[in-house]
């Protein structure tokens, strides 16, 4: 029988981390202010918080103990989203509902795991303000680079449907991961260079230290300069404001769309109580700017301790699992009797406020939101540039009336853009690789024109080649998810005399050409027809 008046909740963060310090210090704030204000309450929470130093299985570990030894009604976390898989199974087996605020991978649904509350946006919810920037600037392809984790993978499938809707579309996808070092990153991004697409999005947690190696080595080889053009998740742009100043310098030029917080007193003044409740608590470390992470862990402690009070705890036990065949500690798992644990999921789930994140409502089982704010980075400081709104697309300001609008040279109705490279034309969003080898494609006229017809441009001495073969060559490449940059050689000189035999033009190929054959194609068809 637990003691009167106590409900027990375990919480698990990686507290190492940028994230988990923060949601430590809001949480426990909110603990404090919650019961200043309702010092009537009969019921009070009592936290148990652990740490899963990043790790899936020591964060299921850690909910196995605080269920076996705590008997907790709630866990609130784990942070990660491939952490909350594991321990979302182990709640919903106890019927202990799970609450993240962290844990944003779209694939990671209440529908097999009932106990499973996201107190965040799915990732999901992002991907139209991005695609509304795309399709904005008139780009028509863009490389997504991500950490390659389920949180990474988790958006893409979301992503590509949201792009596909106007015609956009992905060449190539570039994953790294999480054990990658820096001369793999640098090697992704020369891979990159020989693209020719110049849009990025990049998806990458705050967790992960490459999303810092990325932009630094991206400026070391010029790829933070006009000809650019990245957009960042709210992965990164959500806790932008808390990278180092170097980090920053080097990201100079990036957009971003992040979670809307609305402007409120409560919150400034919340604001100000926690930066010096912050450094209190982590002495050694410096300055950190309060997230949307850290308010929705706030509005998290809120909700469940109303709910708690709610929920009657009269007899409220945790029943021995009657299947002792299993040596497992899973195999020895309370599960709460009288429907506790149902009780409680209802009663967060009918918990709708106005917090200091905004509307706080879970009862479609995650965040909603129809808002996104957009973001510049400029000269180390995030600038809001404008709004993404579900009813108005993008816009300026949230007062205006939400009129259609089209996007010509003008762009998107945003305040003026420093793009990479401190400059204010748009970029393109391509550009002809001039690093690295080209591909040297041998070719020369057939004895049937229609098939290849090779010609000298006069003023520019460009080999141009023309014909069936070059047009099924050429739609190869194209179909390739990787560009290859490639130029025709002629195989005769300006008066369309052969260089040689036709053994002599095949034996370039041991000299690194490549040829195409125009008479291969018409002994095909030939024989087709015969």
């Amino acid at each position: 029988m637990l003691e009167a008046g106590i409900f027990d909740v375990g919480v698990i963060l990686h507290l190492k981390s940028l994230v988990g310090k923060m949601a430590r210090t809001s949480i426990l704030m909110a603990m404090e202010d919650f019961y200043a204000v309702h010092r009537n309450y009969t019921t009070k929470l009592v936290l148990h918080i652990r740490d899963s130093n990043g790790d899936n299985m020591r964060a299921a570990s850690q909910a196995v103990d605080l269920l076996q030894n705590y008997y907790v009604r709630a866990i609130i976390g784990p942070q990660k989203s491939s952490e909350a898989t594991f321990v979302s199974d182990i709640g919903n087996n106890s019927q202990v509902p799970v609450i993240s605020f962290t844990a944003t991978n779209p694939t990671l649904s209440s529908a097999d795991v009932p106990y499973f509350l996201r107190a965040t946006l799915s990732d999901a919810a992002q991907v139209n303000s991005l695609a509304a920037l795309i399709k904005a600037y008139g780009w028509k392809e863009v490389v997504p680079i991500y950490e390659d984790t389920d949180y990474g993978r988790g958006i893409i499938p979301y992503l590509v449907d949201a792009l596909q809707e106007f015609g956009a579309s992905m060449p190539y996808r570039s994953a790294i991961s999480r054990s990658a070092n820096s001369d793999q990153v640098e090697k992704e991004l020369y891979k990159l260079m020989t693209m020719p697409t110049r849009v990025y999005i990049v998806h990458m947690s705050s967790a992960f230290s490459f999303g810092s190696t990325l932009f630094t080595k991206a400026k070391e080889l010029g790829m933070m300069s006009g000809a650019y053009a990245w957009i960042l998740t709210d992965g990164i742009a959500n806790v932008v404001d808390s990278l180092s100043p170097s980090v920053l310098d080097a990201m100079d030029g990036a957009l971003g769309v992040r979670f809307h917080v609305p402007k409120s007193k409560e919150l400034d003044d919340f604001t100000k109580r926690w930066n010096a409740r912050y450094r209190q608590d982590n002495l050694d470390d410096p300055p950190l700017q309060l997230s949307i992470f850290g308010l929705w862990g706030y509005d998290t402690i809120w909700a469940l301790a109303q709910a708690a009070e709610k929920v009657s705890m009269d007899n409220a036990t945790f029943q021995k699992q009657q299947d002792i065949k299993n040596s497992t500690c899973l195999g020895t798992l309370g599960i709460s009797t009288m429907s506790i644990g149902h009780k409680l999921l209802d009663a967060i789930l009918q918990r709708k406020f106005r917090g200091l994140s905004g509307d706080f409502d879970l009862r479609s089982r995650q965040l909603q939101s129809s808002i996104f704010q957009i973001i510049n980075v400029v000269r180390r400081e995030p600038k809001g540039i404008g709004f993404w709104t579900a009813k108005h697309g993008i816009i300026q300001n949230l007062n205006q009336n939400g009129s259609e609008h089209t996007y010509l040279n003008s762009g998107p109705n945003l305040t003026q853009v420093v793009w990479p490279g401190e400059v204010s034309t748009v970029p393109k969003g391509w550009q002809i690789p001039t690093n690295g080898k080209k591909l040297r494609v041998g070719v020369q006229t057939s004895g049937y024109p229609e098939l290849m017809k090779v010609e000298m441009d006069p003023l520019t001495n460009a080999i141009i080649a023309t014909g069936y073969a070059i047009d099924v060559f050429e739609e190869v490449l194209k179909r390739l998810p990787y560009a290859i940059p490639y130029e025709y050689v002629a195989f005769h000189n300006v008066k369309g005399v052969s260089h040689g035999s036709y053994d002599d033009f095949v034996y370039q190929v041991n000299l690194g050409l490549v040829i195409l054959n125009a008479d291969w194609y018409k002994y095909k068809i030939d024989a087709h027809k015969g």
